[in-house]
């Protein structure tokens, strides 16, 4: 199975930005430990802080892999465009968040990709990616 994990705007300073709400670990730490726990499964990670480069690489990768775990960031309020490639490709999406989007600024509330993902996670921290990933295995099973 071919997973990739997307990652949206800032996400590439996790670790370092808003501790009290992303915690203090890198992605790409936490990254090793997702590889490390799944074994069997050919895990992937992408990130970009610029939309068309999101959109790209889903097009790149939405027709072959098995599934894609997409943190959009700030983008998943934003972003019409995000939520059309989704919708355009057939690898199923689940939607990730690492802080609970609904204890936040009310327009965080509003996501203009989740209609077109299989699953939104939300609120677990870092765990929402694992999750994410245990999701799409039961989808696939």
């Amino acid at each position: 199975m071919n997973f990739l994990i997307i990652n949206g705007p800032n996400l590439n300073l996790l670790g370092v930005r808003e501790k009290s709400i992303y915690g203090e670990v890198s992605f790409e730490k936490y990254f090793e430990e997702l590889m490390m726990m799944y074994g069997k499964i050919n895990l992937e990670y992408f990130q970009s802080n610029i939309e068309g480069e999101l959109i790209d690489e889903i097009h790149r990768i939405g027709f072959t892999y098995d599934g894609i775990i997409l943190n959009a960031g700030a983008y998943t309020h934003t972003s019409v465009a995000l939520g059309d490639a989704i919708a355009a490709v057939k690898t199923p999406v689940i939607e990730v968040h690492i802080s609970n989007l609904h204890k936040r600024e009310s327009y965080r509330s509003t996501s203009f990709i989740g209609k077109d993902c299989i699953g939104s996670i939300a609120g677990f921290g870092l765990d929402s990616y694992r999750l994410g990933i245990e999701a799409l295995l039961a989808h696939l099973d």
